[in-house]
């Protein structure tokens, strides 16, 4: 390290070079890992077998279980495409044209990270409630039901998920530049030939992340669904809402096959998106 004392005068300290200062900063992170994921993780799954192979297959699937399995993934099913399509478009949008507002727009697009699911949920209730809502006449008027209804539960999943594929892609795209999609329209390609050619070819991994993390938020998503969903037992629980009832019943062993179900899938993204990356490397190694 070299200290200036003037513009002619410097003195140079050797600070001593301490091994096992960095082991102990190794083993400190490592231990907070441990205490604050591994261990919790690993004590989901003991107590989802710890009666047996029989008793954790009982738990995951009673009617009630499998009800929630499948109402969770057909939310993750309605929303996952329809924020994938519109992140695209919002990043694109974001990283092409200047307007007025795109602060503003950068703003909004993170506000689903900032607000607290719980306010979410009350937010849509004030919004599509047939006695209290702002558009509750409207809803009710063309027999549409919002609220404890799986049109909510969607709309305010959409909501929490919104931020993860634009999020993912316009760095991308602002770091991409515009040269190659000029070229192309120059050589006559079409808007959906430049995209499907030129544009998602660059984007194509960021979208894969965006995806894999709006899905796993939208399986996983507990306080917005638990708000709007008035959490019916075989109508409107989902997998998240049936760990919490299963697990105030005192059905523990239930409630932890649940949720080890949930924790699978998270070790699944992870995976995909470990693997997803590796081979992004790969193919950019090989082109240089």
């Amino acid at each position: 390290m070299t200290i200036k004392l003037s513009q002619t005068r410097q003195i140079t300290l050797r600070l001593p070079q301490i091994p096992w200062g960095r082991y102990l900063l190794i083993s400190l992170g490592l231990s907070f890992l441990a205490i604050v994921v591994l261990f919790p993780l690993l004590t989901v799954f003991y107590q989802a077998f710890a009666s047996g192979v029989t008793a954790y297959w009982q738990g995951i699937t009673t009617p009630e279980a499998q009800h929630a399995i499948a109402l969770t993934l057909t939310i993750a099913l309605a929303s996952v495409p329809i924020n994938t399509f519109f992140g695209i478009a919002i990043a694109w949008i974001l990283a092409r044209y200047p307007f007025p507002g795109k602060v503003l727009l950068i703003g909004l697009l993170d506000l689903p990270l900032a607000i607290s699911p719980v306010v979410v949920g009350l937010m849509f209730i004030l919004l599509y409630s047939p006695t209290v809502g702002l558009f509750g006449s409207w809803v009710e008027a063309i027999n549409l039901k919002v609220i404890f209804a799986l049109p909510g539960m969607i709309l305010t999943t959409l909501f929490v998920t919104l931020p993860f594929v634009a999020r993912e892609v316009l760095p991308v795209f602002q770091a991409m530049g515009i040269e190659a999609e000029e070229a192309a329209q120059t050589l006559g390609a079409n808007a959906w030939q430049t995209f499907w050619r030129v544009t998602f070819p660059s984007i194509r991994w960021a979208v894969f992340y965006g995806v894999i993390l709006c899905t796993s938020r939208a399986i996983g998503e507990f306080g917005a669904v638990s708000v709007i969903s008035g959490k019916l037992i075989g109508e409107t629980n989902t997998l998240t809402l049936h760990i919490e009832q299963v697990y105030t019943e005192y059905q523990t062993v239930a409630a932890f096959a649940c949720a080890s179900l949930l924790a699978l899938l998270a070790l699944l993204t992870l995976f995909v998106q470990e693997l997803l990356r590796m081979t992004d490397k790969v193919k950019t190694s090989s082109k240089h």
